[in-house]
This record gives structure tokens, sequence and C-alpha cells, in this order.
């Protein structure tokens, strides 16, 4: 089974994966992107892959959305993973935080530390790049006085120093990662709670009630809804993907009629996975 991460090794993408004991044995393949990862499934590249979707601080990770509902149609979610996120500040070599004077690292762990880098690194230039682990390789092979948000498992891979552990706005930081398969290939045992997500729109959501009318199909029937979020559909301003995820398997009684009735309201109704809760 190949299983493929963001990459380079070093992640927190990485760490998750090492964390599950279902990838035990696996052969692990990093991928430059969240985008690339989504894709090499779709393609079949890769046996599974594991994406950030959600961070408990900054929300949910857009560019795993926009893949999951735009660009990999046979792509589905197969399994969850909720890992603890515990950010440091890396350096090449000891180095005091005011001579710090840039800071680089993946935009959402940028977003997970703005509190400490405003008031402890206020003059330092902050830089997005693909992964935390690409940062803290940066870092490595970088003269200049410059640090990661990173790791501790990529400094040690790169040969650096946690100058500070646990920076980190919020202490109970997580992210939720999911794995994904192609479909009809995604079965996975569970005895526990489910979970289900799904994507839709349709041209009634310029009408009064719209959105009303498709969640109360899960509303009438008891169906708790845990996560509700729009993204743009990129086609211009008032259109827009309504993501959900919902307790309960798409195949039960309630969940499946109301997925039933939500097809009347909406243009498009897309499972993105039913699967065990983490």
């Amino acid at each position: 089974m190949r299983a493929g991460y963001l990459g380079p090794p070093g992640t927190f993408s990485e760490e998750a994966v090492k964390a599950d004991p279902r990838a035990a044995g696996w052969e692990l393949v990093p991928l430059p992107t969240v985008f690339d990862t989504v894709m090499a499934v779709q393609e079949g590249g890769i046996d599974r892959g594991l994406v950030p979707i959600e961070n408990s601080v900054e929300g949910s990770v857009n560019a795993t959305l926009d893949a999951l509902a735009v660009e990999a149609e046979d792509v589905a979610i197969v399994a969850e993973v909720v890992h603890a996120v515990r950010q440091c500040l890396i350096a090449r070599r000891p180095v005091a935080l005011e001579d710090i004077r840039t800071v680089v690292s993946h935009p959402q762990a940028n977003a997970q530390c703005a509190r400490f880098l405003r008031t402890r690194l206020p003059t330092a230039r902050v830089v997005a790049v693909n992964s935390t682990a690409d940062a803290v390789r940066m870092v490595a092979e970088s003269s200049d006085p410059v640090a990661a948000l990173g790791n501790r498992l990529s400094a040690a891979l790169y040969g650096c120093e946690v100058l500070r552990a646990g920076v980190e706005d919020v202490a109970d930081n997580e992210t939720r990662f999911v794995w994904l398969a192609r479909e009809g290939g995604a079965a996975v045992a569970s005895r526990g709670p489910w979970k289900t997500s799904i994507v839709f729109w349709g041209v009634g959501a310029e009408e009064p009630g719209w959105l009303v009318r498709c969640l109360s199909e899960f509303a009438f029937r008891g169906v708790n809804l845990t996560k509700i979020e729009s993204r743009p559909r990129k086609q211009g301003l008032g259109r827009y993907f309504f993501f959900v995820d919902l307790e309960g398997r798409d195949a039960e009684g309630p969940v499946d009629e109301a997925l039933q009735g939500l097809r009347r309201h909406a243009e498009h109704v897309r499972i993105l996975g039913s699967y065990p809760a983490a």
C-alpha cells in the first residue's frame, strides 16, 4: 500500500501518518502540496492520501475542500485522524529573537502562531511556503537570520535548533486529517460512530429561504450537523459551495432520507465520504 502525504519529510502530515496504526508497514510518499496529494489519489499514483482538512484554531484547509469539491470526483474520504499540533520556532543555530529578520512556514502555521509572531517578533517579515518542513529545510540551508515554524521532527531531520517550543497561540491546537482513497475500494470496518461529509450547491441559492429548506431536510429527521461552511465556487460573487459534516452513515435510514430530500432542492449533491469518526 502506497500512502501519500504533504511533504517533504518532517511535516505534521508525516507525524500524523506515522502516529496512525492503520499506516503501519505502508510505503510513505511525500508530495509537494495538498492538491498534489489529492490528485495523486484521483489519478491512481497512490492508494491512500492523508491531507489536513480542518484546524481547531484556523478552521478549514481550503486547498483540501476545493480539490475535493472540484477536481477529484473519484476520490472519497474513508477515515479521519485528529492530531495534536505543537509548533516550534526553529533556526539553523541558536539566535536571539530580536535578531530574526524573517519567519517562514505554511500559511496555517503562520496563522496558528500569529499572536506569538506579533508580540515576540514584531519586526520580522512573515513568508508563506508550501509546508512547515519546506520552511525548516530552507532555514537549514540559509546563512541569514531566518527562522521557521515547524515541529521537532523537522528540526532533528534537518539539523536545526528549536529556539522556542509551544509557540502556537492556543495550547489545545489540533488538526483533523482525512484519509482519501478512490471510490469503490474504500471500505473501512468500524463499530463506532460514523460521520458523513457532503458538498452541495444549486441555482436556488439565490432564492429566499433556499438554504433553510436544504438544511431542514436534516433537522426534521433528527440528523445532527457537526459543521456547516460555505466556499466560493469561483464563478462570480454570491455563488457558493456548501460543505456539511453530519453524524451517521449515508446509507442509514434518516441520513439517506435527508440526502434524498436535499437532492430535491440542490442542483448538485456530492457525498465526499462516509467514514468512522475519530
